[in-house]
């Protein structure tokens, strides 16, 4: 099988349609939970930032919620365009646990988002994928536009389908599939 993409130069295009977040659950009424929600829900601004600061200086906060917490207020960052502090966060979060499945996705993306090239986050989605992150479908799309930006056609078509497959209802990846050709041989 050969596949082709018929604008290879569409995969910085894709980009802009990821999306910024694989919120990490917090239950209970906390901040740490006002800030999984403001992370899940869109919200973004300094009010809920700093909801998140408050919920990490707690120092009861358990170990799992505060990783959560940290790749939440990661996702607000990033989605305020503030890339430092939200790749800082995620790293803070993989400092503590190494293998938060979401922490890896949400880094990938926003380094994609910030025009990375596809090179060196294959690995943070192959890790995501690995370690089971509640965004499969995401982290297979994502994979796959950092594919076809390596110029592997083939990976990034595989990669793409899948994303489809995990979540039919999700436009984005079943168009992109319509930018490729494939050839039997």
């Amino acid at each position: 099988m050969k596949c082709f993409s018929t604008i290879a130069a569409a995969a910085l295009a894709i980009v802009a349609t990821l999306p910024v977040q694989a919120a990490v659950t917090v239950y209970g009424h906390s901040n740490a939970r006002g800030c999984y929600e403001a992370a899940r829900d869109g919200r973004s601004g300094a009010g809920e930032i700093r909801n998140c600061a408050e919920a990490i200086a707690d120092r009861t906060l358990s170990a799992r919620d505060r990783v959560a917490t940290l790749v939440n207020r990661g996702i607000l960052y990033v989605r305020s365009g503030d890339f430092e502090n939200g790749l800082a966060d995620y790293e803070r979060a993989l400092t503590i646990d190494a293998e938060e499945p979401d922490a890896y996705l949400n880094k990938a993306l926003a380094l994609l988002r910030r025009n990375q090239s596809g090179e060196g986050l294959i690995p943070l989605f192959d890790a995501a994928i690995r370690l089971g992150t509640e965004e499969p479908a995401v982290a297979h799309y994502g994979r796959g536009v950092a594919h076809e930006l390596n110029g592997d056609i083939v990976s990034a078509y595989n990669d793409i389908r899948r994303a489809s497959e995990l979540a039919p209802q999700w436009e984005a990846p079943a168009q992109d599939l319509t930018r490729f050709v494939v050839r039997e041989e």
